[in-house]
């Protein structure tokens, strides 16, 4: 299974496609770090996000404890307060950071209403790599206000060796919005066309990175259908492979829904009262029947772990297909 915990509502970033830090949660009701060691170990993934997680002034309990819990262990940060990744990196040298940007400094620092935002994360980054950490990278919300640095950002990051993890735009209650809209598809298309054949066509020098990226063109390929209002590739199972801790404490199936799927509450019950308990099964049986269509890094991926086949038979078609200098069959 893989986990993401929400560790607060509370943002220092103002960004264009998400409310939440104009719905912080309140710092004395956000829960204690204690209850997640009731989440079990062995965990696939466990990502520690927000909101932004380093505002929690417990956030090194936090990673403490998780840590013991996965062998991948990763925060999503805007990197602003850059000197507290570092100092948490340097207690845990095997994190994985992944740092949000939203395109090239000007519109970035715009779309996310953080003066000289791009300049921070680039700091965050630039002294991980320099400490050794060495899972590290940025992350986007592609959108149609930013598509056009979609392709550069790419070269940028490819060039520093540094990972550049993906998403679009979602409406849900996690981002409190249910207005976001790109109202220039076809730009947006053909931007993201390009960006999974430039994936499927890596630059990078290890092959590890480059088989990554072919893969990552398929996630693409997904944020793609969901922006044409498609049909997801891949069944969601959410609650099943995948859940969220909220910063009340509470489990939920994913964070792609109109409204918080909850499970239970770690606050009062076991991990598994919440995972076996009738609450449980009726929340798993919405999401088989859940029409929200997202596609979100939360549940995307543990989809394509589930059914590797998929994903591996489309990179292979359409590599081979790009080698031969053919289109990328984006079905």
């Amino acid at each position: 299974m893989e986990c993401a915990v929400i560790t607060t509502y509370r943002c220092n970033a103002r960004c264009s496609m998400c409310n939440a830090w104009r719905n912080p949660s309140v710092p004395s009701e956000e829960f204690d770090p204690e209850i997640l060691r009731k989440i079990p170990g062995g965990m696939k993934r466990l990502n520690i996000t927000g909101g932004e997680p380093t505002l929690r002034s417990d956030i090194r309990r936090i990673v403490e404890i998780l840590d013991t819990k996965s062998d991948r262990l990763e925060i999503s940060t805007n990197g602003y307060f850059h000197d507290r990744i570092i100092d948490i990196a340097r207690d845990f040298p095997g994190i994985t950071v992944r740092v949000s940007v939203e395109g090239l400094p000007a519109l970035n620092d715009r779309l996310r209403g953080l003066k000289d935002g791009f300049d921070h994360a680039m700091r965050a980054v630039l002294r991980l790599k320099k400490m050794g950490v060495k899972d590290v990278g940025f992350a986007m919300t592609i959108s149609g206000d930013n598509c056009r640095d979609l392709l550069d950002l790419y070269t940028l990051f490819a060039s520093m060796d540094v990972e550049f993890a993906n998403a679009v735009v979602h409406n849900s209650f996690y981002f409190f919005k249910d207005d976001n809209r790109i109202e220039n598809v076809p730009e947006v298309e053909k931007v993201m066309a390009e960006f999974i054949e430039a994936l499927l066509s890596s630059p990078r020098t290890k092959l590890k990175k480059r088989v990554k990226d072919w893969f990552r063109a398929y996630l693409n390929l997904g944020l793609l259908r969901h922006v044409q209002g498609k049909q997801r590739p891949i069944p969601c199972n959410a609650g099943t492979d995948t859940f969220f801790v909220d910063p009340w404490g509470r489990i939920l199936a994913c964070n792609g829904s109109p409204e918080p799927m909850v499970m239970g509450d770690l606050k009062t019950q076991s991990f598994e009262e919440i995972w076996t308990g009738p609450e449980a099964e009726r929340i798993r049986g919405a999401v088989r029947s859940c029409t929200q269509g997202c596609w979100m890094t939360g549940t995307a991926v543990p989809a394509m772990r589930r059914n590797p086949v998929t994903p591996a038979k489309w990179v292979i078609r359409n590599k081979l297909r790009v080698m031969r200098g053919k289109p990328v069959c984006l079905d």
